[in-house]
């Protein structure tokens, strides 16, 4: 692997919860020489050596709007991504399939040399929660009746191809766990809860119990820890796949043990029709398909990013759990309009 210098790097997606940690590991280091954040809108942000335009890729009616941006970039990293509305499907398509098709051709048409794209561990297909979990060569066809895995998913696709086409295209694709952190609590609650439950009372104190459910157990990240991988992917020569997850394995038991609440036996079936039922009502923003799939995500194997990147998260999975549980209660935010501090409304 080498390492390079002087490099300009261009950032979708860049005011999201992953998009500022990245770009403030970016900033910090020696080797990059310029940022250009690309965002739907301006943020109230300033960092070294970054510039910000706006840009919205659901919006764009071909590649070539977005070219002009790219000319003389380094290295794009594509991590513009819609989660709502879950209630209309063909709007997150459009912008998280067809946008990163968009943002693909652009990288080719303007002979950028490298692309690293956010996947995620919803691209995988249901499997084992058992240690060490699967490596990066398991099936990437998602849950299909989830939006958001079967777009993360449908983009994999594009990308076999589109590595077939372009050669000379370094791509690296990311697929980390759950990321958390403390500024990105009041979206990450208006996302999976609802931007009309007030933050407070959400605090662990006022939760009494947790759901001891068949197939709870996930892996999480902290995003600091997850930008700290996607520098390292554009600074070195690197390519394909890594999973990206810290330790430990997060289930009930952890949960309940952070959450300081009891563990309850809960039907995986009574659940889902509570959810099904919240979610069909509008008055929650999660659609119970995303609870299916994370029930049959399989744990994940990070050998090859300690192996190739060098990378070791400096966070356990449960600090970066508690960043957000921390968060949420205090209506934690940042400068950026998908990280407004917010509680209610």
């Amino acid at each position: 692997m080498n390492a390079r210098s002087g490099l300009r790097v261009v950032v979708t997606g860049a005011t999201g919860n992953v998009g500022i940690s990245v770009m403030k590991a970016l900033a910090a280091d020696e080797s990059i020489a310029s940022i250009l954040g690309l965002a739907r809108r301006l943020p109230a942000l300033s960092l070294p050596k970054a510039a910000w335009g706006v840009v919205d890729l659901s919006q764009l009616g071909s590649a070539g709007e977005l070219r002009s941006y790219f000319v003389g970039a380094d290295v794009v990293v594509h991590l513009a991504w819609r989660f709502q509305p879950t209630h209309d499907p063909v709007v997150t398509w459009h912008n998280n399939v067809a946008g990163s098709m968009r943002v693909f051709e652009a990288v080719r048409e303007a002979g950028v040399p490298a692309l690293v794209y956010a996947s995620s561990v919803a691209a995988y297909s249901p499997g084992p929660k058992t240690e060490p979990g699967v490596g990066e060569e398991w099936p990437t066809h998602g849950w299909p009746d989830a939006a958001y895995c079967r777009e993360k998913a449908y983009v994999e696709r594009v990308l076999d191809i589109y590595e077939l086409e372009n050669p000379d295209i370094r791509v690296v694709r990311m697929r980390p766990g759950f990321l958390f952190q403390e500024p990105a609590a009041s979206e990450q609650r208006r996302i999976f809860v609802g931007r009309f439950v007030p933050g407070p009372l959400l605090r662990p104190d006022l939760l009494p119990w947790v759901p001891d459910l068949q197939g709870l157990r996930f892996q999480v990240l902290h995003t600091d820890d997850a930008a700290q991988a996607y520098l390292v992917a554009v600074r070195d020569d690197v390519r394909g796949a890594f999973n990206l997850a810290a330790q430990p394995v997060i289930d009930a038991n952890t949960l309940g043990t952070q959450l300081g609440a009891r563990l309850v036996k809960v039907p995986r079936n009574l659940m889902r029709t509570a959810l099904s039922a919240a979610w069909q009502a509008h008055a929650a923003p999660a659609s119970p398909y995303l609870f299916d799939a994370v029930l049959r995500l399989p744990t994940m194997d990070c050998g090859r990013a300690r192996d190739l990147l060098g990378w070791h998260p400096k966070r356990t999975a449960e600090e970066a759990l508690d960043a957000f549980l921390k968060g949420v209660p205090h209506g934690s935010g940042a400068k950026t309009r998908p990280l407004a501090r917010h509680r209610v409304g």
